[in-house]
Parts: structure tokens; sequence; C-alpha cells
């Protein structure tokens, strides 16, 4: 167990939400379910952010397509069928079948302008729909971070830094493809063991300070890991653990107990909302409920979207 797990193990957390989600607010003419204080939407997240009233949401912690591609409907059809398309499908080893990974090395020019594109105009309708002073957690790799967060940060939202997730993700470090025999001691990449969340925030407006935005919308900082020690920057994690892989089959899972760290550091007085525009399995919302939060998450594939219905309760309720 790393210093912030054991530190926010023993720092308070809500019991219950200090703040109540109104459903004819957020829901629209979405198909929604609850969870405990949670709201559950299957919705486009760019469509839904459009509707979403002005400055009603406090933080969003989110582990989005890197590459946008990945989750078209059709790649993700090809990657159940085994045929690969963006997601390259590794082979088995030692009789044990691996998780499809996408191939971002893959992506072209027309692809890469694509996905600067979304993230610019993603990053204009949060920066819309976040009070100000609200704080913005993105997942990403490093091999697209730097696209990413260029385009996030013409969206309007202003760079505040990175967490780096210490752990062996990005695989990375294979040789070149079918010429492995002959380029032995070589590698097409660093074999990734770091995961970058980029920090972004709505701007205070001028002249405000960061008290006064704490005061007015609860937003504007980030909540310490107890009263003397900070919320750090560095965070040393595991994979994620084979009893959540097993409840949420998901290629993107993120364990709770990182999960649970980025989500209480997010609303600097534990008061507010937090969305994920990409919910996914549901480990955002899960985390936040663990920390005592409410949430938002969104999620357009109808079947992501039913499996988060019954992973977020089981999630929700590991001890980490």
């Amino acid at each position: 167990m790393n210093l912030n797990q054991a530190e926010l193990e023993l720092a308070p957390v809500n019991p219950e939400p200090n703040t109540k989600i109104d459903d004819t607010t957020f829901t629209f003419d979405y198909g929604y379910e609850h969870f405990r204080s949670s709201l559950l939407v299957h919705a486009d997240c760019m469509e839904w952010l459009s509707l979403c009233p002005k400055d009603s949401i406090h933080a969003v912690v989110t582990d989005p397509p890197y590459g946008v591609k990945e989750y078209d409907f059709d790649q993700i059809e090809k990657r159940n069928d085994g045929n690969g398309g963006i997601w390259r499908i590794p082979p088995a080893f030692d009789g044990s079948n691996r998780s499809p990974l996408p191939r971002f090395t893959a992506l072209n020019d027309k692809e890469r302008q694509r996905l600067h594109r979304f993230f610019v105009e993603w990053s204009k309708l949060v920066t819309r729909a976040c009070v100000p002073g609200a704080h913005i957690f993105v997942a990403s790799n490093s091999f697209l971070s730097q696209l990413m967060f260029d385009a996030i940060i013409e969206g309007g939202l202003e760079y505040r830094g990175n967490v780096i997730r210490l752990v062996s993700t990005f695989r990375g470090g294979d040789r070149p493809k079918n010429f492995e025999t002959e380029f032995p001691e070589v590698c097409s990449l660093p074999r990734g063991n770091f995961e970058p969340w980029g920090i972004f925030r709505k701007p205070l407006p001028k002249k405000m300070t960061v008290a006064e935005c704490l005061r007015e919308h609860k937003t504007g900082a980030l909540r310490r890991i107890s009263e003397d020690k900070p919320f750090l920057d560095v965070i040393q994690s595991e994979r994620t653990p084979a009893d959540e892989k097993a409840i949420a089959s998901h290629p993107s899972l993120k364990p709770q107990s990182f999960m649970r760290q980025i989500v209480r550091a997010s609303l600097p007085l534990g008061e507010g909302i937090v969305l994920d525009p990409f919910m996914g399995s549901g480990s955002t919302v899960a985390a936040a409920e663990a920390v005592g939060y409410s949430a938002i998450g969104l999620e357009r594939y109808k079947d992501y979207f039913d499996l988060s219905l019954g992973a977020i309760s089981k999630l929700h309720a590991l001890k980490k």
C-alpha cells in the first residue's frame, strides 16, 4: 500500500453526499438509471454536454478514447470478433490470452487531426458545463498526451499539471513487426511504465482568488490527502486486479485503489457533482460513491451502459 492510500483510509469522508442530483435537470430525453446518489445516463457526451445547464458541474474525472477512433462502433465490433482493426489482438503466450490493445501508432495524419478537433470541441463544451474553478482530470498515454492536452487547452481549459500513475500499462518495447529476428536488440518504443493524467481547470473569473472561488463555487483547488499532506502528483498504482476485471470486462478499466484517490481530490470541499463523460463500466461513479460524492456517468455504447448497471455496485463495495 502506498502512502497516499494509507493516509486516505484515515481521512474522513462524507457518509452521505452533500449534493443531490435533480433528474429533471440532467436526463433530458435520454434513458437513465440511478445508483445511490449518482445518475447514469445512456447518451453521447457531446450531445449531452450541449444540453447540460451552464455552470452546473463541479469536477470531471474521465478516461476518454485516446485516439477517438478505437471506440467507434465498427472498431468495437472488430475487436469483439477478433478481427483487430485499430485494436491489436496479442498472441497467446504460455497459454495466457492477453487483452486487446489499441494501436495508437497506427493513427494517420487525418485521424490525428480528427482527434485534435474532437478534444477542442469537447473542451469547449466541458468549459461551458463546469462552474468556475472546476478541475478536470483526463487520462492519456505518453504517446498521445501532448496532442490531447494541447487540444484541451485550445478549447478553453487551463493546464494545471499532471498526475503520473506509475504502472506498467502501455505495451511498447516490441521489436519491429515481422523483423524481430533481423533486429533482436531493437525496440520500436520505450516500454511504458507510467500513465499521465492531465489536470485542467476552468479559469476563475478575473480578479477572483482561489479562496473566493472556494466560498462561492466550492471549487478552484484540490482536496488534500489529510490536513498535513497535500495531494501528490505521482501515485504508485497497481494494474487493475483480476477481481475487478471479473466484475467489469472493459478494456480500459482502472483500479479502484487509484480512481478513489483521483476522484476524492477533484472536489476540494467534498461537495458538488463529479462528471464522467466516458463512463464505460462505471469505475469513476463507483469511486465517487465510495468516497461519499455524487456523480453523473455518461455512456453512449449500450453494451457498456448495461455493464455499468451491474458493475458499479460491486466495484463500490470493494474494500481498497
